[in-house]
């Protein structure tokens, strides 16, 4: 049995949370029941205050209702989980270390006005959203930039390496997963081989992602590989100590020498390429930039290496044409943003709802796990009422049941508001991608769920126009083909089951 993943997993705090609550409760009952109106008093005034303090945040109110039901049915401890799992503020420490390294960066982050200028002239509800990612984010759009999609882990691995092996002068990877096998082993010896001819390897894990997965401070380990090879664990746990285990960064990235950069839902561990089978077939997706769009990668993952080893980059260093001094490539138009818990702007869901806004003839989205606001669940069904075809892809083979069934939970109200529901038939679709109107796309490491959109740090490619939409589509095509869609009739279950996904939908954030 893996002790140390059930240790440091949600599920096991929120049971032992919830034990001492039923605890509690039989105590007041058998020994306190002198004093326990006095107590009930003090804790419901305890209650209220933390639903006031939820209240005057200013958040998604569907976030904001689950908490402050889940604090008045649970009056002992709901603030505590709340405090644990909910509060989207990220430490005093890290924040001030972010914001200064978000402040540097964003000083070699000026948006090109003629990209807007040509953008809006084509569509200028683009350019308008253009303009607010680079608003809130701080990451502007450009063009000259070549992409490449790609509809599986395995398809995009070969690339993968292909570009650590061309690499000249520097590598840098960001991941929330990494894993000893097949996939991450053969990676880490070319990029073993890479640090001794000179390249810069550097490199960003969750050690919340990779608790189980890796040897404590692994990120030792690596450094001692070679002097050109620095690493950092993100945001290190210590079980039973450091409770608060929001703000993972799930973000995911490979750039080299600036110019070709890769991200999407691919980590590096065997499941990710099908060379271990764990839920069927694992189906991802991921996106090459090849040109001055990767910049924007190039920084998100320089801002976090500046905020926590505590170095001021030198940005010129690491420029897509500071190696490439030929014109770059490429149709359309690309955006690189990144979402963090750092502000009370939901970056992402932002996007999401405005391709919906917008579409006119299709939105076709793959996620793994469909854990929804009463924002996005009416943007989706509104898009649908106005005649869109709104297809969303789920996994037939979960890989946290208990998510699967509060993803399916959220089936009946989209059905009836005439969301089309696939369900990947192979496996587990762990890809997060929109395709629209052949016109917009999105591919990132962003899920649609409540951690990937308020509490971790996450990241993803906005694209315009560019040729790798063609490919986007016929992937979902594609992918219909081989999935089994869900009706009305699917959806049916008894009392208790209705029951039992209205109070888990209630307390949704906590998943």
């Amino acid at each position: 049995m893996n002790y140390k993943k059930i240790v440091t997993s949600r599920i096991f705090y929120t049971l032992l949370i919830l034990g001492i609550q039923v605890y509690w409760a039989v105590l007041l009952i058998t020994r306190l029941s002198g004093y326990s109106i006095y107590i009930h008093s003090i804790l419901q005034l305890l209650s209220i205050v933390m639903m006031l303090y939820i209240i005057n945040r200013n958040q998604n109110p569907g976030y904001s209702i689950g908490w402050i039901a889940l604090i008045a049915l649970l009056p002992l401890f709901g603030g505590l989980l709340y405090l644990l799992y909910g509060n989207k503020k990220t430490s005093r420490r890290m924040q001030v270390a972010l914001s200064i390294a978000h402040k540097r960066m964003q000083e070699c982050m000026e948006a090109d006005g003629d990209v807007l200028e040509e953008i809006g002239m084509l569509d200028r509800r683009m350019a308008s959203m253009c303009r607010y990612l680079y608003k809130t984010s701080g990451y502007p759009a450009y063009r000259k930039t070549e992409t490449k999609y790609y509809s599986s882990g395995e398809s995009m691995f070969p690339d993968m390496m292909e570009a650590i092996r061309n690499a000249k002068h520097f590598v840098f990877l960001e991941f929330f997963i990494v894993e000893s096998g097949e996939m991450w082993d053969s990676m880490l010896e070319l990029l073993r081989h890479k640090a001794e001819a000179g390249v810069e390897i550097r490199m960003i894990y969750d050690d919340f992602g990779c608790w189980s997965r890796l040897p404590r401070n692994y990120y030792r380990w690596m450094e001692a590989l070679h002097p050109n090879i620095h690493c950092l664990a993100f945001n290190p746990i210590v079980p039973f100590w450091t409770l608060v285990m929001n703000h993972r960064c799930h973000q995911k990235a490979l750039i080299v020498d600036g110019s070709v950069g890769f991200t999407g839902g691919i980590n590096l561990a065997d499941e990710y390429i099908n060379k271990t089978v764990r839920f069927g077939y694992w189906k991802d997706s991921g996106i090459r930039l090849t040109g001055e769009g990767v910049w924007n990668l190039t920084s998100m993952f320089l801002e976090l290496w500046s905020a926590f080893r505590g170095r001021e980059e030198t940005p010129e260093d690491y420029r897509p044409h500071t190696y490439h001094p030929k014109d770059f490539g490429g149709a359309g138009f690309v955006q690189p943003f990144a979402d963090t818990p750092l502000d009370d702007e939901p970056v992402a869901r932002n996007v999401y709802m405005d391709i919906l806004a917008q579409a006119k003839r299709y939105v076709y989205i793959f996620t793994p796990y469909l854990i929804l606001d009463h924002g996005l669940l009416s943007a989706l069904t509104l898009a649908a009422g106005r005649g869109v075809d709104v297809r969303i892809v789920t996994p037939a083979i979960p890989d946290k049941k208990l998510v699967f069934r509060l993803t399916r939970s959220n089936y009946e109200p989209l059905l009836q508001g005439g969301v089309r529901i696939y369900e990947f038939t192979p496996g587990f679709i762990h890809a997060k991608s929109y395709i629209c109107d052949d016109e917009f796309g999105v591919v990132g490491t962003v899920n649609m769920d409540y951690r990937s959109l308020y509490l971790h740090f996450e990241d993803a490619v906005f694209m315009y126009q560019t040729e790798s939409l063609a490919d986007m589509y016929q992937d979902a095509k594609n992918t219909f083909e081989i999935s089994r869609e869900i009706f009305l009739k699917d959806c049916k279950t008894n009392l208790f089951g209705r029951l039992f996904d209205a109070v888990f939908r209630l307390v949704s954030p906590l998943v």
